[in-house]
């Protein structure tokens, strides 16, 4: 059942890359959405087939590879898994509808997407550490690629940067794989072998040093953080959504998973050092957004602020803040998605990203009235409006960290004003005003361009109402990784099953 999710877009991708006879660019779109619709519904299978209460892994599948070399095919899900492989399915989906338009070799640059989104999938499922770092690393040349042929201005080097930050970021994480194994004394690369190994709280702070810094550029957190912008804004509007929607979330998940998961001791003594490289990040991000004139570039920056939650609620390792981590990289996953989408659309009706040049889009005869309506609610769910799913993900992150770490806390909260005013200076200058040009009259975005958006602002509108259709689904697997961590703290928040609060 799980293996469909992984090779289902990799044989997709095969034959449309592969297949003797010549596809046009509209078949290969719609072959390749055929694809990500079944997989995406194969996803919602699974929720009728999860066990809320139960915190093992479930719908294991096993069958050896290399069993010499530790290395065996070897997939389950949790609670975690779970959430990730929703948001891979759906920002997929949403990643190939978007792709309108003329473009160079549309058969390659399709195929690509799905052998993406079907490596990524595997590296959400994996349970052996060999296969995970496969699965992990396989997604960098394709990447490499979709950035490099089809990305805008300074495509190459962003592409190479993103290269090599990434490769460097797979030889820190192999070497903790690496040097877990042979310290530990096993042969067997099996999460649940590495997770009875026994070592030194030394030896687990050097390996968990070594994943925090792996993962951190792939997520990334500052200072690990500047091939970001320049990857982002390179990328085209699909594959952007692909990098901050989903890509980065492999680096919250390696954490959480092999960082915490493997190391809880050593997690718990650096548990203190977390907090404040994660409130670093959303001061930085947040006050950096703010300076921006390019939008997208504005949108890269909070990125890097809002992944910032994420390893505050991680960093508390409480049951309520392990939740809304979980949670608000699923919320995060939605709303950079839809600003991405946005401002693509922008960019293509407009011609341009530039702050200085833009005015007056709500204008509802000549302006581009939707988009604007949709940038002002992307805009407020970032900001964490109450009633959209970015609040309810950061309250409970606030919530469950504050009783820990009040201080970093408090400056992760100013960094959510902080979104509110770099927010509030792009849907001014964008939406409002007057068009400068009398004469302007933008082309009108099709059903086609609105559709993932709208998908988007429904899922961020319908969560933020109703946000234990969101929270549940984690809440064992936070229960049990949490409980695994010596508890070095004088309050820990617990949480009762289903969040009836919320």
């Amino acid at each position: 059942m799980l293996s469909t999710l992984v090779w289902l877009p990799i044989i997709g991708s095969l034959l449309i890359a592969f297949v003797p006879f010549k596809l046009t660019a509209q078949q290969s779109r719609t072959f390749a959405l055929v694809i990500s619709g079944v997989v995406l519904l194969w996803t919602i299978r699974l929720f009728t087939q999860f066990d809320l209460t139960n915190d093992a892994f479930q719908m294991h599948e096993f069958m050896p590879w290399l069993p010499m070399l530790g290395l065996n095919y070897d997939l389950a899900l949790d609670g975690l898994s779970l959430m990730m492989i929703a948001l891979n399915s759906l920002l997929t989906w949403v990643a190939l509808y978007s792709s309108v338009g003329s473009m160079e070799r549309p058969r390659f640059f399709y195929a690509l997407i799905l052998f993406v989104s079907g490596g990524v999938a595997g590296a959400f499922l994996a349970q052996n550490l060999l296969l995970f770092f496969l699965l992990f690393e396989i997604e960098l040349v394709p990447l490499y690629l979709l950035v490099s042929i089809w990305g805008g201005e300074k495509r190459d080097y962003a592409a190479t940067k993103f290269l090599l930050y990434t490769a460097l970021a797979g030889v820190l994480i192999l070497t903790a794989f690496l040097g877990t194994a042979w310290l530990g004394h096993s042969t067997d690369f099996s999460y649940q072998q590495m997770l009875q190994v026994d070592l030194a709280l030394p030896t687990q702070v050097v390996l968990l040093s070594l994943l925090l810094v792996g993962f951190g550029i792939k997520i990334p957190l500052v200072p690990f953080h500047t091939w970001l912008p320049d990857t982002y804004v390179a990328a085209s509007p699909s594959v952007a959504i692909l990098l901050g929607g989903v890509l980065a979330k492999l680096g919250t998940y390696g954490i959480f998973r092999f960082g915490l998961g493997m190391f809880p001791e050593a997690w718990s003594l650096l548990s203190p050092f977390l907090a404040v490289w994660a409130a670093a990040s959303v001061l930085y991000g947040s006050v950096t957004a703010i300076a921006q004139k390019d939008i997208k570039r504005m949108v890269a920056y909070s990125s890097i602020g809002h992944m910032g939650y994420v390893m505050l609620g991680g960093a508390a390792f409480t049951e309520l803040s392990m939740v809304g981590a979980i949670s608000q990289m699923v919320s995060h996953g939605l709303i950079l998605a839809l600003l991405f989408h946005l401002v693509g659309v922008v960019e293509a009706k407009v011609g341009t990203r530039q702050l200085d040049q833009l005015n007056g889009l709500m204008n509802p005869l000549r302006g581009l009235p939707v988009v604007s309506a949709l940038l002002v609610l992307s805009g407020m769910a970032s900001a964490g409006i109450p009633g959209l799913v970015g609040f309810i993900t950061e309250f409970l992150v606030f919530q469950g960290s504050y009783s820990v770490f009040p201080v970093q806390t408090l400056l992760c909260v100013v960094g959510t004003g902080l979104t509110a005013v770099y927010f509030v200076i792009l849907i001014n200058r964008t939406c409002f005003g007057r068009l400068d040009n009398q004469k302007a009259h933008y082309g009108k975005v099709s059903l086609t361009e609105q559709v993932p958006a709208l998908v988007l602002a429904t899922l961020v509108v319908v969560l933020g109402l109703q946000p234990n259709w969101l929270v549940h689904w984690s809440a064992a697997t936070s229960r049990s990784l949490v409980a695994a961590v010596p508890m070095t703290h004088e309050v820990q928040v617990a949480i009762q099953p289903p969040f009836q609060g919320f």
